[in-house]
């Protein structure tokens, strides 16, 4: 892919984050917004560590973002990897804050921000300019649809503004073996199609004293619109543990 001023490598969607460039001219660098989205478990923050690694480690300068990490201010991996990373609050301006960087560096190559489908959507288009006056990459990474099956706004808003739209080829799978398509949400146990779209922690269960069990399970779509887990009800584990 042809950049501005000089040559650069790309590979599309197949996300290898690093390029050649040979600058002869004076002409302004051409960003690329990058969305790429997946399904839990579909490997976006291990992507947004390599991305955030392989650069730092080129001597690029950037930034690692997120937002509601299950770690807090961090991006963190299920493999057990993890970074620290701006934590990308409701309120927190992007463009103001990649210009920060550009004032007090003079270039910012890159950001990476991952769990994009918790930033606003005036957080997208705030990036999109970042690309569009710095010549900065955005790596933006995210889930599609939330447990209700419903576009987040944010992504619907990265959907809209990217310059690519990739899907991750790392396929998690239903419990019936088939490509997991959707984030199904557990209260008790029990699969719910209602709520609010962000649930941090357990939270109560409708007239229960007691905390409520809040959990995610990837489930293909016959079977999260069935409701069909690949949980075992209380009944059957009790049979099979007591064997």
């Amino acid at each position: 892919m042809p950049r501005a001023g000089g040559l650069r490598w790309s590979g599309g969607c197949s996300h290898v984050p690093w390029r050649v460039e040979f600058h002869s001219c004076n002409l302004p660098f051409v960003g690329v917004l990058r969305f790429s989205y997946g399904t839990m478990g579909s490997g976006k923050s291990t992507l947004a560590l390599q991305i955030h690694h392989n650069l730092s480690t080129r001597g690029l300068r950037g930034l690692l973002c997120t937002h509601l990490d299950r770690e807090g201010a961090q991006v963190s991996s299920r493999l057990g990897v993890a970074a620290t990373a701006v934590d990308v609050g409701p309120k927190l301006d992007l463009f103001a804050l990649a210009q920060q960087q550009v004032d007090h560096h003079g270039t910012l190559h890159y950001l990476v921000c991952d769990e994009a489908q918790f930033y606003a959507p005036e957080q997208a288009d705030q990036l999109a300019r970042v690309v569009d006056e710095f010549g900065t990459d955005v790596h933006a990474l995210g889930l599609l649809t939330d447990f209700r099956g419903r576009l987040f706004p944010a992504t619907a808003r990265f959907l809209e503004v990217a310059d690519e739209r990739c899907e991750l080829q790392v396929e998690a799978r239903c419990w019936c073996g088939s490509r997991a398509t959707h984030n199904a949400r557990m209260v008790d146990g029990v699969q719910v199609y209602e709520g609010e779209t962000v649930v941090i922690g357990d939270v109560e269960a409708l007239g229960d004293a007691q905390p409520a069990e809040v959990s995610y399970e990837l489930l293909c779509r016959r079977h999260w619109i069935a409701g069909e887990t690949g949980r075992l009800d209380d009944a059957t584990e009790r049979a099979l543990s007591s064997h």
